[in-house]
């Protein structure tokens, strides 16, 4: 639950998808969902908390209200509950999705049913997979490294850019 907290709070550089696969094959496919889902919530809790305030306040500025953000905005509007749920569900990426949400105020419980209802059927594929293929650590290692390494890297402190 603690790692699924970690990957899925905002600006995480993390994966959380080999650690679910690793865990399904060892805790089983429902304990393995929903306590990555548990986690999850925890994080969209506090991302809401956090962020709400801060992106619905940059949104409401007329060059963004106005502009594309706007459009995508409004199209956010017309469903917002499945946007966040088929998103949480599908590989796309989930951040715009989600400060679309924030921007827009949506309510915190609904924000989090909308993100349990898209994650907990992910989370089952992904430790379904981790019982149906057994796959060792070290794979799940060399095919998840690349995708995190880049960020993980910018990170470092000798990779920070001189603004003086």
């Amino acid at each position: 639950m603690a790692y699924a907290f970690v990957s899925n709070v905002a600006l995480a550089v993390v994966p959380h998808e080999p650690v679910v696969i690793w865990y399904g094959a060892r805790m089983g496919i429902w304990s393995t969902a929903v306590l990555a889902t548990l986690g999850t919530l925890a994080a969209a809790w506090v991302d809401h908390r956090v962020f709400v305030p801060v992106i619905a306040r940059v949104a409401a500025r007329p060059a963004i209200a106005d502009g594309m953000l706007g459009r995508a905005q409004q199209l956010f509007a017309r469903a917002p509950f499945a946007i966040i749920a088929v998103s949480g569900v599908t590989p796309l990426p989930f951040f715009p999705f989600k400060a679309m949400a924030f921007a827009a105020r949506y309510p915190l419980w609904r924000y989090l049913t909308a993100v349990a209802a898209g994650r907990l059927p992910r989370y089952v594929l992904l430790a379904w997979l981790g019982v149906v293929f057994q796959v060792p650590a070290w794979v799940l290692v060399a095919l998840f490294v690349p995708f995190a390494l880049p960020s993980l890297l910018r990170m470092l402190p000798w990779n920070k850019k001189n603004e003086n």
